[in-house]
């Protein structure tokens, strides 16, 4: 089977295209930016940058032009927003089946900017042979913007489920490892720190904020200002060295305004890690407050919910118990070799359609 994906230069893209590529019989790639060598699959075929702007009309006469040269058997398509725009536009008169994956915000937030992106928004959806998303609140607000054709939940999944961690080997530290935007309130947790870093109790703990982006220098100069002591910026870090923070980290943060199932979340989960999340229905399809981890419903009360977790994190059985409880949520549905072959079979089922 012939595989055009068309999606935007993240990682989230490249990851998926890795992870499919054994499973198809050649994949092309559209996208938005250079594909990374650790992400070259064998039978990766022609690569196309274009721009996925909405200014970028004649992007999809590019793609048209790829489709015409390559003659795939399906196209999957990443993202519900311009991305997919142009897409359509390319598709548009072919017979060719095509899958839309939503990624969350394209579908939880673009569609509330105004009404143009709404329609748009709604116009992908519709005209999609079928369309994905990784959570059911995810699935439900998607039927509420369109009719779709057919609708899937799955997730892209983490690489795979490591080792069961040493709990007792664990140091007494927190994981942040969303990108520093605006979205995810790193700021936020930085706060919450400062009320850590002031109770004794807590003297041992550290906080690691794995990540980059555009509000970096603003987040380095906020934990300078709150006087902290005890946290880490590491900048961007390559996939086996996250590895290594998650297995070291007993607590993983994360409090974004909107989200959908995080491929994050499930890394951490796997790695044994408790969660410690904001209050959004993606998440509580993971996570029951509580049992294996927990959810915060006010980001301004997030000190005391932290110090609350740090408390059950440090006891080495409470912890297990949780640990033991995600790994296998995580083996059930989260893990990416499992989850392309669902992918896959979603392919397969979209060519034989009539």
């Amino acid at each position: 089977m012939k595989l055009l994906l068309i999606g935007s230069a993240s990682v989230h893209t490249f990851r998926y295209l890795a992870g499919i590529a054994p499973l198809v019989s050649e994949v092309h790639l559209v996208t938005s930016g250079d594909l990374p060598a650790r992400y070259h699959a064998a039978n990766v075929g022609r690569v196309l940058q274009v721009d996925f702007s909405l200014k970028a009309l004649h992007t999809a006469g590019k793609i048209a032009a790829l489709i015409a040269a390559v003659r795939p058997d399906v196209v999957h398509v990443h993202q519900a927003n311009s991305v997919a725009w142009h897409a359509r536009r390319a598709l548009a008169g072919k017979n060719i089946p095509w899958l839309l994956t939503t990624w969350g915000s394209d579908v939880l937030l673009l569609p509330k900017q105004n009404r143009l992106l709404r329609a748009m928004v709604a116009g992908n959806l519709a005209a999609a042979s079928a369309v994905s998303s990784d959570s059911l609140h995810m699935a439900a607000v998607i039927r509420e913007l369109a009719t779709v054709q057919r609708m899937e939940v799955l997730n892209f999944g983490m690489d795979a489920l490591p080792p069961p961690p040493d709990i007792a080997a664990k140091p007494l530290q927190v994981l942040s490892c969303r990108l520093h935007k605006p979205l995810y309130r790193i700021d936020a947790i930085l706060r919450a720190w400062r009320e850590v870093e002031a109770d004794p109790h807590f003297d041992g703990w550290s906080l690691m904020l794995a990540a980059s982006g555009e509000d970096s220098e603003q987040l380095q100069r906020l934990a300078a200002t709150l006087q902290l002591a005890r946290v880490t910026f590491t900048g961007f870090v390559a996939p086996e060295v996250l590895a290594n923070l998650y297995r070291d980290a007993r607590v993983f943060v994360s409090v974004p305004r909107s989200d959908a199932t995080s491929i994050s979340l499930l890394e951490a989960m796997g790695h044994g890690c408790l969660p410690l999340l904001s209050n959004l229905p993606a998440n509580l399809e993971w996570v029951l407050d509580g049992v294996n981890g927990a959810i915060v419903e006010d980001v301004t009360r997030l000190g005391a919910a932290l110090k609350t977790q740090l408390q059950r994190a440090a006891d080495n059985r409470q912890l297990a118990e949780a640990v033991a409880l995600n790994r296998r949520l995580v083996a059930a549905k989260g893990l990416q070799q499992d989850n392309m072959r669902r992918f896959a079979a979603i392919y397969h089922d979209l060519v034989a359609s009539p």
